[in-house]
């Protein structure tokens, strides 16, 4: 079986960098342990292990398809929907009065990473099902809990999220499927939605889909949203299910992530439609909100587990593979050595580090947006604020950097295989395939950077990022206490003066009322932003890898642990300063891309 994650670097995280133990003195979490965690994540690893990543290049050789109304998915989806139910992954962090687990959400986000880096494909099916099932207990009346949420947790049931329409795209104001109000207690719903991931297949009894509509005669706008439970099936008064006028129109064929299907569905067409308002009419979009922030975190996390995968097989092929000599002193190589692992070649070992430093780094990030989650639900008062101030702030990058990223480092494993690499034969090119659509998913590259710099950022009157500094400040304190690490507690201070002096600059066009200026180049503010936060999770890592050696301690090898510093080092030589690079393009008086009167780009 060749290695797609590595469990030694998980734990490492979750236990010594993140501190999952420190969650456990809430009475949320009370039941748990990091035993109890620990076999909670075997039992997924061995899951993944025996049943997701066997299959997972038949997935892309056989992928989802659409035939006579049905989408033929493959049969691997429907035991691991059942699997997941079986384990409790569906159910982990639901409330207890809701058939959950009370876990908390960073070790469910570790079950997910390795179940995605064991196979993209699947899980987003489960998480789906999972995201839908907490709108209906967050937001719906014991009715509707009792009728769907079960058989979601169980993994019977799946469901989706119906946001997007052909007419509106990422424009949820412009949508126009419509919901008609009657007298029994339900709604007629009619419209299409389109890119509904997991949509539809014959491996799960029902499908509940958690649909934006416009009730009749609503504002425009999205504040005329409205979200409704529509599930594929309804249930007849005899207890059985019948047809709820859910047609399903098409699947998408994708250039990557071929075994997770992606439906054109189409409601009421014989106006038999039945909907359920979920929560109060009109506030639907902030109602889906909490879908949307847990799938951009689960977004993130996928474009995370690819790279990871990426990693472990280049790194397996730089193992195995002889080609070329070393280029010993004098710059003359020896015809009659035998030819070396390619692994021993620096610009290999270049690529391979820069694929370690970025999936590592973006685990770091997700799990640290995870603990905040955790934290702002058993927290209270100003404590309850600061954790969701950071969530906020990190979700935009924790979605964005492993993706964007994430593409770049498997492109460098890609690059490590040489032709090969391109080849159908091995896997990277399939990696490469695949994360491609992570920078696309639940909100683009370009809508999570405006997000970043136009809300995130301003919020609270720049609350949110004063105390991301002091984070940053209390780690570059306890770095100080290593004088191999004090050069880059320095490097990260720069680095934190140019962010505040680049952020001074764009802020000043916002106070003038020049919004389009001040978000021109918010895409670029978003790479030079999340470079300076994952610099900073790197150097913490550091930090307690050191403190872990100095201590004598034996929970990993010191290899392992000097692994972290070196890799440490070399984001900060070779990422870290691209922040110099985009600070001047950032604070350019140039404006180039902003629409004038005559229109310069054709």
């Amino acid at each position: 079986m060749a290695e797609y994650m590595n469990m030694d670097t998980l734990r490492f995280q979750l236990e010594q960098v993140h501190q999952l133990e420190g969650l456990f003195q809430y009475p949320r979490y009370e039941e748990y342990d990091l035993d109890a965690i620990n076999i909670f994540l075997d039992s997924v690893k061995d899951f993944s292990d025996q049943e997701l990543y066997p299959v997972f290049r038949e997935m892309d050789e056989k992928p989802a398809y659409y035939k006579d109304g049905k989408i033929i998915a493959h049969p691997a989806v429907g035991k691991a929907m059942r699997k997941t139910g079986e384990l409790g992954v569906i159910a982990a962090t639901f409330d207890h009065e809701d058939g959950g687990l009370q876990m908390p959400g960073m070790a469910l986000l570790a079950a997910y990473f390795i179940m995605e880096s064991a196979n993209n494909h699947i899980p987003g099916y489960s998480g789906l099902t999972d995201g839908a099932a907490k709108l209906i207990t967050t937001f719906g009346n014991q009715h509707l809990k009792e009728t769907y949420v079960p058989n979601m947790l169980s993994g019977e049931w799946a469901g989706t999220m119906c946001l997007t329409e052909p007419q509106a795209g990422s424009s949820l104001s412009d949508i126009t499927t419509t919901a008609y109000p009657t007298d029994e207690g339900y709604y007629k719903v009619k419209g299409q939605k389109i890119f509904i991931s997991g949509g539809d297949h014959e491996h799960n009894e029902n499908f509940i889909h958690l649909l934006l509509a416009r009730i009749e005669g609503a504002p425009a706008g999205t504040r005329g949203i409205s979200l409704f439970v529509t599930p594929k099936k309804r249930i007849a008064a005899d207890g059985s299910l019948t047809s709820n006028d859910v047609i399903t129109a098409g699947d998408f064929q994708k250039m990557g992530q071929r075994g997770y299907c992606t439906t054109h569905l189409v409601f009421g067409e014989n106006d038999d439609c039945r909907a359920w308002l979920l929560g109060e009419p009109h506030q639907g979009l902030k109602y889906m909100f909490q879908m949307m922030n847990d799938a951009r975190i689960s977004v993130g996390r996928g474009g995370l587990s690819i790279a990871s995968a990426a990693y472990h097989a280049s790194l397996q092929y730089a193992n195995e593979r002889p080609q070329g000599r070393r280029v010993m002193d004098g710059g003359k190589k020896n015809p009659n050595q035998d030819p070396v692992l390619i692994i021993e070649h620096a610009d290999v070992r270049r690529m391979l580090l820069l694929q370690k430093s970025i999936y590592e780094g973006s685990l770091s990030l997700l799990l640290l947006a995870s603990k905040y989650h955790d934290l702002e639900q058993v927290t209270e008062g100003e404590e309850k604020k600061k954790n969701r101030l950071l969530l906020e702030l990190l979700t935009p990058i924790a979605k964005t950097y492993p993706t964007e990223k994430g593409r770049e480092a498997v492109d460098n494993g890609l690059q490590v295989l040489g032709g090969y690499g391109f080849c159908s034969d091995f896997i990277l090119q399939q990696y490469y395939r695949d994360i491609r659509i992570m920078a696309i998913y639940e909100g683009t590259t370009g809508i999570q950077s405006l997000d970043l710099l136009g809300r995130k950022i301003t919020m609270d009157n720049g609350k949110a990022v004063q105390l991301l500094a002091e984070e940053m400040k209390q780690t570059i304190e306890e770095v100080m206490a290593f004088d191999e690490l004090k050069p880059y507690a320095r490097q990260l201070g720069e680095k934190i003066q140019l962010s505040q002096k680049v952020l001074n600059y764009l802020l000043s066009f916002a106070g003038k009322g020049e919004y389009e200026r001040f978000l021109s180049d918010a895409t670029l503010f978003m790479d030079f932003f999340s470079t300076l936060v994952v610099g900073w999770l790197w150097l913490d890592m550091a930090v307690v890898a050191k403190r872990e050696l100095v201590s004598g301690s034996t929970t990993f090898t010191t290899e392992f642990y000097e692994s972290k510093i070196h890799t440490m080092k070399f984001f900060f030589k070779y990422e870290l300063p691209r922040m110099e690079g985009l600070a001047p393009t950032l604070m350019s008086e140039e404006v180039l891309t902003i629409l004038e009167e005559r229109e310069l780009i054709g």
